[in-house]
C-alpha cells in the first residue's frame, strides 16, 4: 500500500476514533442525566477504550510510514 493511502487510512482512524469517544461522552451524560450512573460510566469507558484504540492505532500507522 502507497504512503498516501497509509495516510489517509491513518487520518480515517483518528477521526472515527474521535468520534466514538464523543459519543460514547454523550451517550453516559444522558444516561448520567436519567439517574443511571453505573450504567453511564459504562458508556464512557466502552467510548474511551474503542475510540482510544483507533486513534492510538491511527497515530501508530502514521508512525510506521514515518508521517509523524
Amino acid at each position: 500500500m502507497s504512503k498516501d493511502k497509509l495516510w489517509w487510512l491513518a487520518k480515517v482512524l483518528e477521526g472515527v476514533g474521535m468520534v466514538v469517544v464523543l459519543v460514547g461522552v454523550f451517550v453516559s451524560m444522558s444516561a448520567g442525566f436519567e439517574g443511571r450512573g453505573l450504567e453511564s460510566m459504562a458508556y464512557e469507558f466502552q467510548g474511551l477504550f474503542v475510540g482510544g484504540g483507533l486513534f492510538l492505532l491511527g497515530v501508530l500507522i502514521e508512525r510506521s510510514i514515518g508521517a509523524r
